[in-house]
């Protein structure tokens, strides 16, 4: 059974920065194509950032600059790092692998609020 648990959000001034943490189990984060997204209250879900099998990262332009996603093949975890955050930033941020046999699989997300 395939799992993400997304971690790490919380409540932070403008300008400051917090770490989010996706752990998977029953899939490897290393072979697949992990990404992340956020939804604030009444928008559509939007891409954030994506790490692939390669080690490859791309990012919105939003957040291009302030967040930076990364990888740790032993833990099985991919974090966001959120820097210089904005009240824009709030959302609850979800991460999403997307398997080798062509199934996205969702954590349950992290709440992000910063104020001004």
């Amino acid at each position: 059974q395939v799992q993400l648990v997304e971690s790490g959000g919380g409540l932070v001034q403008a300008g400051g920065s917090l770490r989010l943490s996706c752990v998977a189990s029953g899939i490897s984060l290393r072979i697949t194509d992990v990404t992340w997204y956020r939804q604030a209250p009444e928008k559509q879900r939007e891409f954030v950032a994506q790490i692939n099998s390669s080690g490859m990262t791309d990012y919105s332009e939003s957040v291009k600059g302030r967040f930076t996603i990364s990888r740790d093949d032993a833990k099985n975890t991919v974090y966001l790092q959120l820097n210089s955050l904005k009240p824009e930033d709030t959302a609850v941020y979800y991460c999403k692998a997307y398997s080798l046999w062509g199934t996205d699989y969702w954590g349950q997300g992290t709440q992000v609020t910063v104020s001004s």
